[in-house]
């Protein structure tokens, strides 16, 4: 049998997202796999984290909690993480995911100085995402679904900057050989974004921002869910995937 993938789960949609299913859901079905092929453990309502044994890889979902709060969950999480990267598991942080892959690695995170990042950006890849399994052969610039506040500050010592927006310079790094963190979301569609843009409305109007025009201006992301489904192709490849014990 292939080995499954685990995905933590730190978060939930907005509540007017949630009748299209949880993050885990999303991002499961934007990677191509069936539901005997992943394992979804809801670490931020506690449930316990696994055995890394037998899993092929690790995916963290984004949630509306911040990494700075350190909430024991997610500090449970990190320490997790941080020892699994070092075994060798492969990693995919996605949003959150990104950010709290960056703090168990020694990296920071804090508010984004340039404020909410939220729609469909711009990335530009940095000539090293050229030889990366996951950006290699993709456009130099293509775009992304993204909403955040906080982002990664500084990187992970060791770790390798693969892409940025406008308003974000570390929008994808890479740590070792097999960890990944994406400050964009892979998974989201064009409904998931415009979905989420209409939940920030009223906090977009605050910040001078129209969320009409933020919504229209929503397009497709290919290559960005190509990134996701790489991840899978290249853990299950991976010689560290499933192979160490917990």
């Amino acid at each position: 049998m292939t080995a499954p993938f685990l995905i933590l789960e730190t978060g939930q949609p907005v509540a007017p997202m949630r009748r299209h299913g949880s993050f885990a859901h999303w991002i499961r079905v934007a990677a191509g796999l069936a539901r005997d092929e992943a394992v979804v453990v809801d670490v931020e309502h506690g449930e316990a984290l696994p055995s890394r044994e037998g899993f092929a890889g690790a995916i963290v979902t984004g949630s509306a909690a911040m990494v700075t709060d350190r909430h024991d969950w997610s500090e449970r999480s990190a320490h997790w993480l941080r020892e699994s990267a070092h075994a060798g598991l492969p990693l995919l942080g996605i949003c959150y995911g990104h950010q709290l892959i960056a703090h168990a690695l020694g990296g920071e995170v804090g508010d984004n100085p340039n404020g909410r990042e939220m729609g469909t950006v711009c990335l530009d890849l940095h000539p090293p995402a050229q030889q990366d399994p996951l950006f290699a052969g993709l456009p130099a610039r293509f775009p992304a679904q993204a909403t955040h506040l906080q982002s990664v500050l500084r990187l992970p010592q060791g770790a390798t900057l693969l892409a940025r927006s406008g308003q974000d310079p570390a929008h994808a790094f890479r740590w070792g050989d097999a960890v990944w963190g994406l400050q964009f979301h892979p998974e989201f569609s064009t409904t998931h974004m415009r979905g989420y843009i209409r939940a920030r409305s009223d906090a977009l109007a605050g910040e001078g921002r129209c969320g009409r025009r933020l919504a229209r201006d929503v397009s497709a992301a290919p290559q960005a869910r190509r990134v996701l489904r790489r991840f899978v192709r290249h853990a299950r490849q991976h010689p560290g995937a499933g192979s160490r014990p917990g």
